[in-house]
């Protein structure tokens, strides 16, 4: 999938305001909010640090077990206002094409016997 196709876009859309609501989620938790499996959460994760735009931040949850924080960084943070603004721009351009689509298919079940 193209890096900057709709859908890679809307995904990455959905992990920033996840953790940025919730910098703790655990991968599985991010995993099941998308409805992907884990390793597609983790593959999405890793672009995300990888491209600048999350940072990890290690802390322990207890004795035994290291856990982490997503923190969305400057540049993070100015990304999702970007692919934010694409998202409603795409979405009210879909938007209107169906409420056309819609008027079209009444008319045609109006003059239809």
């Amino acid at each position: 999938m193209p890096e900057n196709s709709p859908l890679h876009e809307a995904t990455h859309l959905k992990v920033l305001r996840l953790l940025q609501a919730n910098p703790t989620l655990n991968q599985r938790e991010l995993a099941a909010a998308l409805g992907v499996s884990l390793g597609k959460a983790n593959f999405c994760l890793q672009a995300l640090v990888g491209k600048g735009l999350l940072k990890m931040q290690n802390f322990k949850s207890s004795k035994k077990k290291a856990a982490y924080a997503y923190l969305l960084t400057p540049t993070g943070l100015a990304e999702k206002a970007a692919l934010t603004r694409r998202f409603l721009i795409r979405t009210t351009q879909e938007y209107e094409l169906l409420k056309a689509e819609i008027e079209l298919l009444k008319q045609e079940d109006s003059i239809s016997p």
